[in-house]
């Protein structure tokens, strides 16, 4: 069974370069959002760090962190 890469841990003296972390994203409440699965949408509540609750016209979702899947317009 292998592990997923980003638990490993990176050796100081390790010739390859550490792994990049991906930039943390924030929302804010009235921002306009696209998601790759439920498309166009405002943010209407954020819980920081955790999640947010966007409204995509038809129906309301709880995106959890790291949305990967969302970005802002």
């Amino acid at each position: 069974m292998t592990r997923p890469a980003a638990s490993r841990r990176h050796l100081s003296s390790s010739p390859f370069a550490p792994p990049v972390e991906p930039p943390v994203r924030r929302f804010g409440v009235g921002d306009r959002v696209s998601h790759d699965a439920y498309g166009l949408g405002r943010v209407v509540d954020v819980e920081e760090g955790v999640a947010v609750c966007v409204d995509f016209g038809s129906v309301r979702k709880r995106v959890l962190s790291p949305y990967t899947r969302m970005s802002v317009l």
